[in-house]
Formats: structure tokens, sequence, C-alpha cells
């Protein structure tokens, strides 16, 4: 966990406690159906957390659980996540595709604006 500071026109960041992934049980979302930054992680202790939005908690989460696949490969839970943002290669997770969302938005009104205008016999 890093502090932020600010003396004078400088910005310092201090290291204030450090954590192991391979400690890691658990990370709790908290509320998955609703736009909250707070989470904790399940250390020997719990630590409980407040991200800078909940898109970062979800990135957070995200890279966190990949460094996992990659080093550990032990089973981290992860509850209280909307599974949809947190598996990267769903399409509706944002890394640099809100243009493919955004297409898959338009490609579904432009259908239902068709069906709204075709005449019913």
């Amino acid at each position: 966990m890093v502090k932020h500071l600010r003396v004078d026109r400088e910005e310092k960041y201090e290291i204030v406690e450090r954590w192991f992934l391979k400690d890691l049980e658990m990370i709790d979302g908290k509320e998955a159906d609703t736009d909250n930054p707070y989470f904790d992680m399940h250390f020997h202790k719990v630590y409980n957390l407040e991200a800078y939005s909940c898109a970062s908690k979800y990135t957070f989460a995200r890279t966190l659980n990949k460094l996992n696949e990659m080093y550990l490969k032990k089973d981290l839970k992860i509850v209280n996540f909307d599974d949809t943002y947190l598996n990267d290669d769903s399409i509706w997770s944002s890394n640099n595709r809100d243009c493919l969302v955004l297409m898959r938005i338009c490609f579904y009104a432009s259908n239902l604006l068709c069906l709204s205008l075709c005449p019913l016999s």
C-alpha cells in the first residue's frame, strides 16, 4: 500500500505496507450490483480498501487474478464481483474495447429501428 504525500510542489509516494500474492486468500467486492469502489482483501487479516473508482477496482481484481494464474496457479476466491466485467475475455470488459461495445449497441439499435419501420401485413 502506498501513501501519497504532497510537499510544496513535489509529490512523494511512501510504501506503507506490503502484501504477498501467495498470502491473499480472497478478494471481496462487497456489492456486485452497485457502482461501489470499496472492497476487502483477505490475508491473515482483512483489509478494507477503497479504489479510485469502480472501474479501477475491477482492473485491480483482474490484474491480481492474471498474476495468480501466471505465477501461483492457486485457487484465488474473488467474490461479489460481476463476472461479466471481471473476465477479460468478455466483450463488455473495457480494456480498449469501447469501440466494439459501441458497435454492438448500434447494431442492436439499428435492428430495432428496422423492425419498428417494417409494415405489418
